[in-house]
C-alpha cells in the first residue's frame, strides 16, 4: 500500500484506458487506479465512453487500497452533491401543485388512468407478438 495515498482522498487524475467495466486513472503519484463503471456517474451508464475519453482529467475519490496495490476510484462520489434528490424534486412539484389550489387526482382516477394505460400496453403487446408469429392461428 501506499503511504501518499488515503481512503476517502479526492484527487485529480488522467484517464489512461477504457474497458467495457472502467476506466483507468493514473494518479499524481504515478500510480493506476480503477474507477469502476458504476462509480462514473450517478446516472445510469450503458456505455462508459459517453462519459469520459483517454487523457481526460477527472476528479476522483480513493475508495480502497489492497495489499497488492489495487486502487479503486470513484467520480461519482468526488462530485459535490448540489442537486436534490428526484424524490425531493416530486415532493416539491406537488406541494406547489397544492400551494397553486390546483385539484389532484383522487386515487380513483390515478387507479382508472393505470388500468386504461396497462390495458393498452398490453393490447399493443399482444398485436405486436402475434404478428411476429405470422398472426393468429398460426403454427410453430
Amino acid at each position: 500500500m501506499s503511504s501518499d495515498l488515503e481512503v476517502g482522498q479526492i484527487l485529480e487524475g488522467t484517464v489512461s484506458g477504457i474497458a467495457h467495466f472502467g476506466a483507468f486513472i493514473v494518479l499524481p503519484n504515478g500510480k493506476t487506479g480503477l474507477v469502476h463503471i458504476s462509480e462514473v456517474a450517478d446516472a445510469y451508464v450503458k456505455d462508459i465512453k459517453e462519459f469520459l475519453k483517454e487523457n481526460d482529467h477527472v476528479k476522483v475519490k480513493v475508495l480502497s487500497m489492497d495489499d497488492k496495490g489495487k486502487i479503486a476510484l470513484s467520480i461519482r462520489q468526488a462530485q459535490p452533491r448540489t442537486t436534490p434528490s428526484s424524490r425531493d424534486h416530486h415532493r416539491d412539484k406537488d406541494r406547489d401543485r397544492e400551494r397553486r389550489g390546483a385539484p389532484q387526482a383522487s386515487f380513483e382516477d390515478k387507479m382508472q388512468r393505470f388500468m386504461r394505460d396497462s390495458e393498452d400496453r398490453l393490447q399493443d403487446l399482444k398485436r405486436n407478438t402475434e404478428s411476429k408469429r405470422g398472426g393468429r392461428g398460426a403454427s410453430r
